[in-house]
């Protein structure tokens, strides 16, 4: 893209639009326009308040090539290096999905969900948390009764304990920790790199230390630690293989595989995860999973033949179309065999 005069800023996006349109680029105006706030470091309204100013010639060089790295496929986030969640800024780059707006509806229900269950901001159950940095060691306390046939412990009350399985950007974990102060928030990844994203967005949206960052697979860590959670939260990978070569270029070409495909029937994490909510010390109160298109009903029938729930939900996204399913118990929980040391 050449410019033979200097150009207003308005004049500058109306050309970049342009270009990227003819390159058949979705939502071509849109991208300019993040593109240009990006290169001026400006906000929105700094932009528009600014769009008769001349555009700075010792920039156009650099302009254009945010512009040709957008026409080539590169999604606008990561050429910008952000996206914004549920209001809040999130840094992001290749080793993370981009966070969807469909998400953002899956932590809003949680939300309202948790709330009701724990509207006191603390757990109804007696909990036995081991392992985690946060969370006191059940060693370390002592039994409130006996009774003749062994020991009870009966805890006080505590915040429930949150874990976001795929932490990808930490977009849900941090935005449930900004949302739900009184909440513990866990998460984890089986990517080192993407943890350390999550990690950086936590700081950024000021709730490092709130959120506890594990590295492995699902549910695993919790498991090994003989965690007890309250509630599991999860958007796993769910685009079955065969459909690879059929996503947008953006998709298929930037974005992480491994945060994308999920086996042959894109079903492959969810059999996995739920079957591991049985190895946990506890079966939690809430289980809130993304899907993808046409997977809901097979996703709720998995988590109705896990556990007894009082309701199995199934959410539409704006569109319309079935976007995630949520178990809830509102009794407490059932324990499960075996006893954690």
């Amino acid at each position: 893209m050449t410019v033979e005069r200097k150009p207003t800023i308005r004049e500058a996006y109306v050309e970049a639009s342009s270009f990227l349109q003819g390159h058949r680029v979705n939502e071509a105006a849109s991208c300019a326009e993040l593109l240009l706030q990006h290169l001026c470091g400006w906000s929105r309204s700094e932009l528009l308040l600014r769009w008769q100013e001349l555009f700075p010639v010792e920039r156009l060089e650099e302009w254009r090539r945010l512009l040709e790295r957008k026409a080539a496929g590169e999604p606008v986030q990561y050429i910008i290096g952000e996206q914004e969640f549920y209001g809040l800024p999130f840094t992001v780059n290749p080793a993370v999905l981009i966070p969807r707006p469909e998400t953002e509806l899956l932590v809003e229900q949680v939300v309202l969900l948790g709330r009701k269950l724990w509207s006191d901001g603390s757990a109804r159950h007696k909990r036995n948390d081991v392992g985690a940095d946060h969370a006191e060691r059940a060693a370390d306390r002592k039994p409130d009764m006996r009774q003749a046939e062994g020991e009870l412990r009966l805890q006080r009350r505590e915040p429930p304990l949150v874990a976001d399985i795929g932490a990808g950007s930490g977009a849900i974990a941090v935005t449930l920790a900004v949302q739900c102060p009184e909440w513990r928030l866990m998460s984890s990844d089986i990517s080192p790199a993407a943890l350390a994203i999550a990690r950086d967005n936590a700081r950024r949206n000021g709730v490092e230390g709130r959120v506890a960052f594990l590295e492995g697979d699902l549910l695993k860590p919790y498991i090994e630690q003989g965690l007890r959670l309250d509630a599991v939260v999860s958007n796993p990978p769910y685009i079955p293989e065969a459909d690879e070569e059929g996503l947008q270029p953006e998709v298929r070409l930037y974005e992480p595989p491994s945060a994308l495909y999920g086996g042959k029937d894109g079903l492959e994490l969810y059999r996995r995860l739920i079957a591991q909510l049985a190895e946990l010390a506890a079966m939690p109160s809430l289980v809130g999973l993304e899907v993808g298109m046409g997977q809901a009903s097979a996703v709720a029938q998995m988590l109705s033949a896990a556990a007894k729930w009082d309701e199995v939900q199934i959410i539409p996204d704006l569109a319309g179309i079935d976007r995630h399913v949520i178990a809830v118990r509102y009794n407490e929980p059932e324990m499960q065999t075996g006893s954690v040391e």
